[in-house]
């Protein structure tokens, strides 16, 4: 096993230590750091990366990572290795907000340049000095403002590993996800290594269901490999390979009657929504089978406002 040379820091093979990935300056010239944890044993294994905050405000992620290098079988890993960014997007998160200073989104900025834009600059240091390290990875998520996704893994399904990391991972839902431009999960897998996305909650809100979901996924994942002993709840998954928004016909009060992550038959009344002055004016039906996979948990809504999301198994 090697070292890991990350910016000029060396990790050896038995080594638990806390590195800077970089700093970068903000206009105040105040230094913003990026701190990375990595657990390392001295027996051959898998390195993972668990990476979160990749946008200021979802604090789900973020706290998943936090459980997760605080347990004392990452601490002892039996083989392997664990790359871990609780923060990838520390501008943000210091200010509360989705996107960097200049308004871009973090994740639109990969594979990114060395003398770029902040974002640009982050994104590279991510694929220059944290990629070639790692064999694959989860990147966490939450809904955006006002929007709560029920714990889901996010993969492409055309790809065996990516699938075969969602079942080890085994979220409730796994869900078919192609790559989007600049996203760190499509830059990682032009080299050759999978990044799962995991999805749950809301932003700016703690979501315990999410994050002990995500807390026994990355347990169960690091178990399939035999890094840790430890016993992990089984959790079935539901693929889903088709997903839609239900959006709002008309402007009102939204009231949603079935449970977020439920199982809903065509035509199930799924919630409805009111004028301020005591009518009833839309009932809300699924439009086919499946399950809801997120919600606006927004009470006031307008016409073509995403409202409730649904997948097909």
């Amino acid at each position: 096993m090697q070292d890991f040379i990350i910016n000029s820091q060396t990790v050896s093979p038995g080594e638990n230590k806390q590195i800077v990935l970089n700093s970068y300056e903000l206009h105040t010239k105040t230094l913003i750091e990026l701190p990375v944890f990595i657990f390392r044993s001295k027996v051959k294994g898998p390195t993972i990366l668990l990476c979160a905050g990749m946008h200021g405000e979802e604090t789900n992620g973020i706290e998943i990572i936090r459980k997760i290098i605080t347990r004392n079988e990452i601490k002892n890993l039996k083989c392997g290795s664990i790359i871990a960014i609780p923060v990838i997007n520390s501008v943000s998160f210091l200010f509360g907000s989705r996107d960097l200073p200049d308004g871009r989104d973090l994740n639109r900025c990969f594979p990114g340049t060395k003398n770029g834009s902040l974002g640009s600059r982050i994104a590279y240091d991510m694929m220059k000095h944290i990629i070639p390290l790692i064999d694959f990875g989860v990147d966490f998520h939450t809904g955006g403002a006002k929007i709560s996704n029920y714990p889901q893994i996010r993969c492409v399904f055309e790809f065996a590993e990516n699938v075969k990391l969602a079942e080890q991972f085994s979220a409730p839902l796994i869900i078919d996800s192609t790559y989007r431009e600049g996203t760190f999960r499509k830059e990682a897998a032009k080299k050759q290594k999978p990044i799962l996305v995991y999805e749950g909650g809301e932003s700016m809100r703690f979501d315990y269901t999410a994050i002990n979901e995500g807390v026994n996924g990355c347990l169960r994942l690091m178990k399939s490999y035999k890094m840790i002993d430890i016993d992990v709840p089984n959790n079935p998954s539901v693929k889903i390979q088709k997903d839609t928004w239900i959006r709002a016909s008309v402007s009102g009060l939204f009231h949603m009657n079935a449970m977020n992550g439920a199982y809903v038959s065509k035509d199930d009344l799924l919630g409805v929504i009111c004028n301020p002055f005591g009518e009833i004016e839309h009932k809300i039906l699924s439009t086919f089978d499946g399950y809801i996979v997120g919600v606006n948990s927004q009470p006031v809504v307008n016409q073509g406002d995403a409202l409730i999301h649904l997948g097909m198994e």
